[in-house]
């Protein structure tokens, strides 16, 4: 099989890096043009079929061409303009260099007088730079990237009087400016937190990325491959691979654990990659015989029929999926509880599924149940839950053939509804993860109680206040004076315990954050562009079934004898 993120594949999303290192998010669709902003636009299919995390160029047009290029970028190019030959490992802004780069100060040598090059009496001036800025708009639109930095650098009068660092950021930022480059990189899990948390951190709660990892590893959530009997739910419960999940995050938390199980990106059958190549479209061009042209794309084959894809995913092949309501997974899934008439899972779009237009052969259409706090409370009230009026057969062959199929549509919707709320109030999750804005202590009454022993609790909040109140209703101490008011024949009451603390054990608050350092001579400190916001603090505990009735110890035990001041005084010598 191979992997979902290994090629560039038709109607995904995916992020391209810019120069200025922020991220530009796309769907790429055949056929069509991609707009990358300042840096000029290209036919999509020059891209479809090529891997990740290669650096590519975007060429002019040729006067014979309708549409630019595009040239990847090898690595040998990219690490030829990072390393600097010139540039030695002991030099500094304010530091002189001799040739066999040891600093002057430990050189055993006469008295020589040395000038120390700095900054401090360089004038950057617009006048320095011979070229005006309308022949450098001239030279962009006829003249490579390379070209116009190499130009511009012959054009400079004060570029000697820079030191090597100076003249390294100087052409840092020219390269950045002038070549019109970029990087394609996958949608995962990474990659989207870095693009949310740039432009609007607070839709995921402020969680970075080693928060939700730790969040992940603390869930346990993991690939179960234990098909299940229906016939025989008691005996399979325990080890059926189910999450309970609360997430406010835009479905951030939920991409994030299904990844983890496997259900994230739609399977991809064996044969694909393996058929007989295909191009889209007639616009891609072939320059191998160029150094500057575009690389030969990789074959892309059609679409899998839908049987195929059932098969892939486990299905049998003889079984339909409905598109609207299909009949749940039994394991290896995930249980959103969300306090809305529909959860907000836009965040999944990027990989594939739309709760709107849900796709049938992606894993998240049947291992992804959605469930209100209300279906969870109170059924009854719902008015999905309650079962529509059964027609008899007879009178169903007079209807049309349209409100047949709303009638069978309702009742799917009702099975389902009814099958997903069944199941969750019996309980005997592996697991409750939890990014609310709610008050983790009105959300756990409930949900606890769901989780079978020994099942894992994660909680994420931005701040520590929530958690520090939840750790003390958790405490030990309120553990004792519970047990000692039950021992008593009183009933707690709610105020003073609003859960039940003998249901979680060992309550641990934690935090994680990773700092980026700058690692120079001389020059080695925390990055000073560190994003603020909320730290981020996780909660974990683990169920446990408390024991009814009091506890008895058995055994025999015996005491040691006392040691007498006459025995001792008789055994001395």
């Amino acid at each position: 099989m191979t992997s979902a993120l290994s090629y560039i594949k038709p109607n995904t999303w995916l992020f391209l890096r810019l120069p200025s290192k922020s991220l530009k998010i796309l769907e790429i669709k055949p056929n069509t043009i991609i707009d990358a902003g300042k840096l000029g636009s290209f036919p999509s299919n020059l891209l479809l079929g090529r891997p990740y995390y290669y650096t590519y160029e975007i060429l002019e047009k040729r006067e014979d061409e309708a549409c630019s290029r595009l040239r990847r970028v090898p690595p040998s190019e990219l690490n030829a303009e990072i390393v600097n030959e010139d540039a030695t490992p002991n030099e500094s802004r304010g530091e002189p260099t001799t040739p066999s780069g040891v600093p002057v100060a430990f050189e055993m040598t006469e008295d020589i007088a040395v000038e120390t090059k700095t900054n401090r009496l360089t004038v950057d001036d617009a006048n320095r730079q011979a070229l005006s800025q309308a022949e450098i708009e001239e030279m962009k639109r006829s003249t490579a990237g390379k070209e116009i930095i190499e130009k511009i650098l012959a054009n400079h009068s004060g570029l000697d009087e820079k030191t090597v660092f100076s003249r390294a950021k100087y052409l840092l930022r020219k390269r950045n400016k002038y070549l019109r480059r970029f990087m394609a990189l996958p949608m995962d899990i990474g990659n989207i937190i870095t693009y949310i948390t740039e432009k609007e951190p607070h839709r995921i709660l402020d969680i970075r990325e080693e928060a939700l990892g730790l969040v992940c590893a603390w869930s346990n959530a993991h690939v179960t491959s234990v098909e299940l009997d229906n016939n025989d739910t008691e005996a399979s419960s325990a080890r059926s691979g189910r999450w309970l999940v609360v997430d406010e995050t835009g479905g951030l938390l939920v991409a994030a654990l299904a990844e983890r199980m496997g259900i994230l990106h739609k399977t991809e059958l064996p044969s694909e990659g393996k058929a007989e190549p295909t191009t889209y479209g007639t616009e891609a061009h072939d320059t191998s015989d160029n150094n500057d042209g575009g690389v030969s794309l990789r074959p892309e084959t059609a679409e899998s029929t839908g049987a195929e894809r059932s098969i892939a995913n486990g299905t049998p092949k003889t079984e339909h999926v409905h598109r609207d309501f299909p009949t749940p997974a039994h394991g290896n899934t995930i249980t959103l509880l969300h306090p809305a008439v529909q959860p907000n899972i836009s965040i999944l779009k990027y990989f594939g599924y739309d709760s709107n237009t849900p796709d049938p052969a992606h894993p998240m259409h049947t291992h992804l149940k959605s469930l209100s706090w209300l279906q969870l409370l109170h059924p009854e009230e719902d008015p999905t839950y309650r079962e529509p009026e059964v027609v008899p057969e007879a009178q169903l062959t007079k209807w049309k053939s349209g409100k047949r199929g709303t009638y069978w549509k309702k009742r799917r919707r009702w099975e389902r509804c009814k099958n997903i709320v069944d199941e969750a109030r019996e309980g005997g999750f592996d697991g409750l993860v939890i990014a609310s804005n709610m008050d983790p202590a009105t959300i756990l009454p409930h949900a606890v109680p769901l989780l079978r022993g020994g099942g894992e609790l994660v909680i994420y909040s931005p701040t520590i206040e929530p958690l520090v109140q939840l750790m003390d209703l958790y405490s030990k101490e309120r553990r004792t004076a519970y047990i000692n008011l039950l021992a008593k024949g009183e009933m707690p009451s709610t105020e003073d315990f609003p859960v039940d603390p003998r249901l979680l054990l060992a309550p641990t608050l934690q935090t994680s954050r990773v700092r980026e350092w700058q690692v120079l001579p001389g020059r080695t400190h925390p990055m000073m562009t560190g994003r603020g916001g909320s730290e981020g603090y996780v909660m974990t505990a683990r169920r446990v079934i408390p024991l009814e009735g009091g506890v008895e110890a058995r055994g025999n035990f015996s005491a040691k004898r006392k040691r007498t001041d006459t025995a001792d005084a008789t055994s001395a010598p």
